[in-house]
């Protein structure tokens, strides 16, 4: 069985600042990481191939060459190989061309039975780039998947909802997007780093997937951001105590004096 799991390598949420006049993120001296649902996702897929080892589990991802440390850490986790889409073709993709990039890379590693994905990453939070890599490779797609058990060449899975789950059966190949509640992801190893020092990261330009630049990076990207900007800080809050009449009271009485009511 080939599993193929789709990462990114995103800033730190925590340390992120927005340019004030340009309305851009200060990428300098921010740390990167791998998108937290990713890494449930390579543990979903490290999870299969602990029970089969005949399992093979690749990663891929679209970035700049510093992406390559990210790709190395998914290799110290337990991933066999590693895939890099970098060209200066594909800068400013929006998620329709980040997609139809992915998808023309995976065509060209070949047939896969399961590929997962993170449920969003933490820097765009669209959660569109795993459904519509699935419907460019005429794939079914199940997100929000809390739970994956296989049964023969189907799988069986827990889809996640906001009052419970649904149990939905699909036929691979087939690509599912990975929740935090699906699993805990495991830590690097001391063996599998040094070994993932010495492997080979495959790295392809829009050449190479034979995508011509028109239908990739910002040309093929019909969304453009024209300014991000951070939201205004919100008052600290006040904990009213007592009573529910004392409450109640204090409640009105505040709000009355604010001219709410």
């Amino acid at each position: 069985m080939k599993i193929l799991v789709c990462v990114k390598q995103v800033p730190d949420t925590n340390e992120v600042k927005i340019d004030p006049v340009k309305g851009t993120l200060i990428r300098e001296g921010v740390p990167s990481i791998l998108n937290p649902d990713d890494a449930n996702a390579l543990e979903a897929a490290l999870a299969i191939k602990d029970r089969d080892p005949n399992v093979n589990v690749s990663v891929l991802t679209m970035g700049p060459p510093q992406a390559c440390e990210m790709l190395r850490e998914c290799l110290a986790m337990g991933a066999d190989d590693a895939y890099l889409l970098s060209d200066r073709a594909f800068g400013g993709a929006d998620t329709w061309s980040t997609s139809n990039t992915l998808a023309a890379g995976i065509r060209k590693i070949g047939d896969l039975d399961i590929i997962f994905a993170g449920r969003q990453a933490i820097d765009g939070d669209t959660a569109q780039v795993g459904p519509q890599t699935a419907q460019r490779l005429d794939i079914p797609v199940v997100t929000y998947v809390q739970h994956v058990e296989l049964i023969g060449n189907k799988v069986v899975v827990q889809r996640q909802m906001e009052d419970g789950y649904e149990l939905i059966e699909v036929q691979t190949p087939c690509l599912l997007t990975a929740v935090k509640e699906l699993n805990e992801p495991r830590y690097m190893s001391i063996y599998n780093i040094v070994d993932a020092c010495n492997k080979e990261i495959t790295i392809w330009g829009h050449e190479d997937i034979k995508l011509s630049p028109e239908n990739c990076g910002l040309k093929a990207s019909p969304t453009q951001v024209f300014r991000s900007f951070t939201p205004p800080t919100k008052g600290k809050g006040e904990m009213l105590t007592g009573t529910e009449a004392e409450v109640s009271q204090s409640l009105v009485s505040r709000l009355k004096g604010l001219h709410v009511i």
